[in-house]
């Protein structure tokens, strides 16, 4: 559907008084495309003033096309946030897929280059994380559901490279990566803990990377990394901590 106010002649189209040429139309804009370019709007709108401070007024004007427009596209101002977190979801897991899967490599050496598309994301589209990681879990039942949908996506991608990580980490390896030989084998729940805490020490390093802008998407992957994949092939080769027993 195109927008019905476009591709219209003007009034005074055609024959005008002074015989000049007609006034040029107006190219249709696809459907897919206004409701990008209403999404693009919005992202920047909610991020700027969160879902309940953002008008869909001040939405449709940015965009340059009538308030009852943008509801015949998007239907409702909370079904014009789930279309911005959906797409933006989409473009996260996307990049960090991409990333993941474009090399063949160490499961080891596709996290990293996952976790590093995740945080370059993160610094890339400031808006776009705002509206998925602040805001979205503080709304409605249809919104957080949405939100879990996406992080579990990623979890599915994170838990895939963990478990392939501890597949093929059955001995020692020259070249690239930890190169630790192995003494355990992580059961099935102690992969999905790893997983678990992987994904939420990004998300939480999100907020790290806000306070200290002048640190790479590149840096904050490498520590993270360190921490967790040199940390697991720890365990892995039968690294144990424990306390220490309280002297009697």
């Amino acid at each position: 559907m195109s927008d019905s106010s476009e591709g219209a002649p003007s009034a005074g189209a055609g024959e005008g008084s002074g015989g000049g040429a007609p006034a040029p139309r107006r190219r249709k804009v696809p459907r897919p495309e206004r409701e990008r370019q209403i999404v693009d709007v919005a992202v920047r709108v909610f991020a700027k003033r969160g879902y309940h401070g953002a008008s869909v007024d001040e939405i449709a004007e940015l965009a340059g096309i009538s308030k009852p427009m943008v509801y015949l596209y998007l239907e409702s101002k909370e079904g014009l946030f789930l279309a911005c977190l959906r797409r933006e979801a989409d473009r996260l897991v996307g990049a960090f897929q991409g990333a993941a899967t474009a090399a063949d490599a160490a499961p080891e050496l596709r996290l990293h280059a996952g976790l590093l598309a995740f945080f370059t994301f993160v610094a890339e589209h400031r808006d776009s994380w705002v509206v998925l990681h602040r805001q979205a879990s503080e709304l409605s039942e249809a919104i957080a559901a949405a939100v879990t949908e996406a992080r579990g996506a990623v979890m599915a991608e994170v838990a895939d490279l963990v478990r392939s990580g501890i597949a093929e980490s059955g001995g020692g390896r020259d070249g690239e990566g930890s190169g630790r030989g192995v003494g355990v084998q992580l059961s099935d729940e102690d992969a999905d803990f790893v997983t678990h805490a992987l994904v939420g020490a990004a998300d939480s390093l999100t907020d790290w990377m806000a306070r200290h802008p002048g640190q790479s998407p590149e840096g904050v992957t490498l520590r993270l990394m360190n921490m967790v994949w040199v940390g697991m092939g720890g365990v892995l080769a039968g690294e144990v901590w424990r306390p220490a027993r309280p002297a009697h």
